[in-house]
């Protein structure tokens, strides 16, 4: 049995902290984007350091992060950060997901994992195919609307010591912000509009890759996790109440196929009471200044680690981490850090 501590984290605005081909830093002082109006690349190279650090991860998916594997393995190579590291990045432009493996555990084969570019046919087909620009009738109006991914998704396979295997996706699908003034009745339009666009993502992704993966012969017994920024919660927001529709929940799947659904490890580890209410209130996972109230400021959960059931107990003890070990919040310890929090999990995967 193999034990390993895995994540998912967006870390805002990564890519800003590089420069330069082959790929280096830019100067300490240099101002970049982050969580506070003023962030350093010195302030930002060392919170986040820490934050990985202090989680002691074997795995850790990462998103909005760098555009090349250079920069992210130049990152995890400094003799600041603990370990061993090998990072892989689908690369999709700016903000893109990439992953970093711990290497001197002993928990992998090497290599300790194998990409499968879902911009290529010949390495992802059915994933390219499916996250190539798409109709979809979202109006319901009997008008298809063509939608696209902003980012394609990371997708891997770890290579475990025991020769036994496990798949990850990494998602970062369509924001629902609004980050610039509108005349009211514009802004529900440009809400609403947000909301279709991100469910026809989900709805992708679930009908035409989830199931066709977890009923293919050949990937149906090989255990998965999808896991990112799906920038949607469970139930149903303003907007999405005039849909009827959930993001996160199309991606989880449907209660009519129970086989082909996807858990959530923060789910799984709610108290009983809250659970049994479907109160998901005090559960957040990014934290950010509201755009109309000044002073004000948001909590949402967005951020997800999602398994199949195609092993039995092999995610738990699912945790988004607002405060460190230490019980220090994070946004105090490591204020240039991020936005969103790290959402952790213990995979189990038996010989």
């Amino acid at each position: 049995m193999v034990n390993i501590r895995f994540g998912v984290w967006n870390i805002e605005w990564m890519n800003s902290l590089f420069e330069g081909d082959p790929p280096q830093f830019k100067a300490d002082n240099s101002e970049v984007r982050g969580p506070r109006k003023n962030n350093t690349v010195a302030e930002r190279l060392r919170d986040i350091t820490g934050v990985i650090n202090e989680l002691d991860l074997q795995v850790l998916v990462v998103v909005e992060g760098p555009n090349r594997p250079e920069e992210l393995q130049l990152f995890f190579s400094r003799n600041e950060m603990q370990g061993d590291w090998k990072c892989k990045v689908q690369s999709t432009g700016a903000q893109s997901i990439g992953i970093a493996v711990r290497t001197d555990t002993g928990l992998f084969e090497d290599p300790p994992l194998t990409q499968f570019n879902s911009s290529l046919a010949d390495s992802a087909p059915l994933l390219k195919e499916v996250t190539d620009p798409f109709l979809m009738d979202t109006d319901r109006d009997g008008l298809p609307e063509q939608h696209k991914y902003e980012r394609r998704p990371l997708y891997v396979e770890m290579n475990v010591h025991n020769g036994t295997k496990f798949r990850i996706m990494g998602v970062h699908l369509k924001s629902k912000g609004i980050f610039n003034a509108l005349e009211w009745s514009a802004w529900w339009a440009k809400a609403e509009g947000n909301r279709k666009k991100l469910l026809a993502q989900c709805y992708q992704l679930r009908y035409k890759f989830l199931d066709a993966y977890l009923t293919n012969p050949e990937t149906k017994d090989i255990p998965l996790i999808v896991c990112g920024d799906i920038n949607d919660g469970p139930g149903f927001d303003a907007s999405e109440m005039k849909l009827q529709v959930s993001g996160v929940e199309t991606l989880m799947g449907s209660i009519w196929k129970p086989h082909l659904t996807l858990g959530n490890v923060i789910y799984d580890n709610m108290d009983k009471k809250d659970k049994a209410a479907l109160d998901f209130s005090d559960i957040y996972s990014a934290s950010f200044p509201d755009p109309i109230i000044d002073h004000t400021y948001q909590r949402v959960w967005i951020d997800h680690i999602l398994y199949s059931h195609n092993l039995q107990d092999w995610a738990s003890d699912g945790k988004i981490w607002q405060r460190m070990p230490d019980d220090s919040y994070i946004y105090k310890k490591y204020p240039t850090a991020s936005d969103h929090f790290p959402v952790t999990c213990l995979l189990t995967i038996n010989d």
